[in-house]
Parts: structure tokens; C-alpha cells; sequence
């Protein structure tokens, strides 16, 4: 039996709790603001977006421990450590950004029923300090949101943000311009529209991670025919590959080769062969291999009923 491991992941677990912590005060700090921009102008869009604020600052937090969790060492107990963390982090995020998508869109639909009575300049200036502070998180996650699904679950959190406070800047413009209050209702559906499609994709994903899916864009026929393809390989089965964390595919397979290879010493040969190739071979590099080599002999022992 042998393992290929290298524990050189490209996302620096320690810089992207730095960014997550400091983008969680960003909108802490905004949705504070936005609180007060209510209470000085009456404005129930701004207090939406305080209440989206509000949801997006808790699953932020969420990804904060979920970044944390995930750079506590291995165990004997958790071998992988808590790398699964943010996984359940950023499932707990999509969860989050479906409530308020489902919110906003409810809310969207009364509103244009019975438009409310929305504020004047005050509410403009507060939607654009909000859309400062999004945009200055947005740069920070930007570079980071590729490296794990937590990453990205906080960089749709601070999205959603900005679409909220460019919501409310567009309907402040057309009320104070044309007093037609419906604005703020038909933004507030395009919100919904524009984050619930990505939400539900983040939701997706970090399920099949959950369910040990096979990672994407890695084809397991594929592997398989590379496989059989290596020199003393008769037959390779019981093949799994699954994703442990963002950027951590792991790949496990019984691989039958030919008797005299386990008295001539070629098995260690095969092995490298085989670690070589799922690590090199394929757009996805699975560089946690474990491979069990097995005699042909072994493989028709297996065969007779017992």
C-alpha cells in the first residue's frame, strides 16, 4: 500500500482569515451606519439593507471560524484536521443567502403593492457609504474567492451587500427624481434574481463535497483507462476520489498487477507510476493518492465463493 502526499496547499489558510476578519468589520461597521441612516430618515429600504447587512455579517462570522477551525493541526482523532470546516461553513453561508434572497424577493412583491414612504437626500448618502464599504471588501476577497468554497461564500455575501446598497442609491435617485416609490420594490427583486441562481450553485457544491462527489473535472473512466494503461497492470477496482477540502482531492483505488512483479520488486516501480500519474496526468492534480497493490493470485482468491 502506498500513499503520495504534499501538504503545499496554494491558499494561505492564515491570509485568508486576515481577510475574512477584516471584512466582516467592513460590514459590521456599515450595517451600523446603515441602523442609524433609519433611524434619522425613516427609510425602510435602508433598514432592508441593514437587515441584509445584518445576515451577511453573521455568515462572514461563520466563515471566520469556519477559516480558524480549518488551521488546527491533524489528529489521530481528525486526521484531516478540520479542513472540512469550511465546507460546512460555506453551506451554512448558502443557507443564509437563500433566507435573504427569498426575503428580499417576498418583500420586493408587498412593496410593489403597497410602495412605503421612503426618505430624501439622507437615504442616497448612507446607500453610498454602504457601496464604499462593499467595494473596498469586494478588492479584498477578489483575489482570494477562487482558493476555497469559504472564500467565495464570503465574497457572494459582500456582493450582495453592494447590490443592496446599489439598490438603494438607484431607487433614492428615481424617488427624489420622479416620486415613484415602486423603485425600491423592482431593485430589490433584481437582487433577488441576480444572487439566488449563485447562492443555490454554492449550495450545490459544497453538497457533493459533503457527499464525496467525485471532484470536477476529474473523469474516474478516464483514470481508470491511464490505469490499465501502465506497464503489469492487470485490473484496478474499488476507485474513489472525493474532495476533503477546497483544492484537496483525495483518490484511492486497488490496483491488480502481475504475480512476479511482488517477487521482483517492480511493485515500487507501479506505485510511483500510478502516484505519478494521477498527480500529473489530469486538469485536476490529485496528490493525495493511496494505492493498494495487489498479485493477480490475491485477486483470484477474492473470486472463489465462500
Amino acid at each position: 500500500m502506498g500513499s503520495g502526499h504534499n501538504h503545499s496547499h496554494s491558499a494561505d489558510a492564515h491570509s485568508q482569515r486576515g481577510k475574512l476578519l477584516l471584512v466582516f468589520a467592513i460590514t459590521f461597521t456599515v450595517m451600523v451606519a446603515e441602523v442609524v441612516g433609519t433611524v434619522l430618515t425613516g427609510s425602510l429600504a435602508l433598514l432592508a439593507d441593514a437587515g441584509h447587512m445584518f445576515t451577511d455579517s453573521a455568515g462572514l462570522l461563520i466563515a471566520v471560524i469556519g477559516a480558524s477551525l480549518a488551521l488546527k493541526p491533524a489528529t489521530y482523532k481528525r486526521t484531516w484536521g478540520y479542513k472540512r470546516a469550511e465546507i460546512i461553513a460555506a453551506a451554512g453561508q448558502a443557507a443564509l443567502l437563500l433566507g435573504v434572497g427569498g426575503f428580499v424577493i417576498v418583500e420586493g412583491i408587498r412593496r410593489l403593492v403597497e410602495p412605503p414612504e421612503v426618505g430624501g437626500p439622507l437615504m442616497l448618502w448612507f446607500g453610498v457609504v454602504g457601496l464604499a464599504g462593499n467595494a473596498v471588501g469586494l478588492l479584498v476577497l477578489a483575489s482570494a474567492r477562487h482558493h476555497s468554497f469559504n472564500m467565495k461564500a464570503a465574497f457572494l455575501e459582500v456582493l450582495n451587500d453592494a447590490l443592496g446598497s446599489i439598490a438603494v442609491i438607484v431607487a433614492a435617485l428615481v424617488i427624489a427624481l420622479t416620486g415613484w416609490t415602486r423603485a425600491d420594490a423592482v431593485v430589490s427583486l433584481l437582487i433577488g434574481v441576480l444572487i439566488i441562481p449563485r447562492t443555490l450553485k454554492l449550495l450545490r457544491d459544497t453538497v457533493n463535497v459533503l457527499m464525496e462527489s467525485t471532484p470536477p473535472g476529474l473523469d474516474l473512466s478516464e483514470v481508470r483507462r491511464h490505469i490499465l494503461a501502465l506497464p503489469h497492470v492487470i485490473d484496478v477496482h474499488d476507485l474513489h476520489a472525493s474532495l476533503v477540502a477546497s483544492g484537496v482531492p483525495v483518490l484511492s483505488a486497488h490496483v491488480t498487477v502481475q504475480d512476479q512483479c511482488m517477487r521482483d520488486g517492480h511493485s515500487a516501480t507501479i506505485l510511483a507510476d500510478l502516484q505519478r500519474c494521477v498527480a500529473q496526468d489530469f486538469d485536476v492534480s490529485v496528490e493525495h493518492s493511496t494505492f493498494q497493490i495487489e498479485p493477480a493470485a490475491h485477486r483470484d482468491q477474492e473470486s472463489i465463493p465462500h
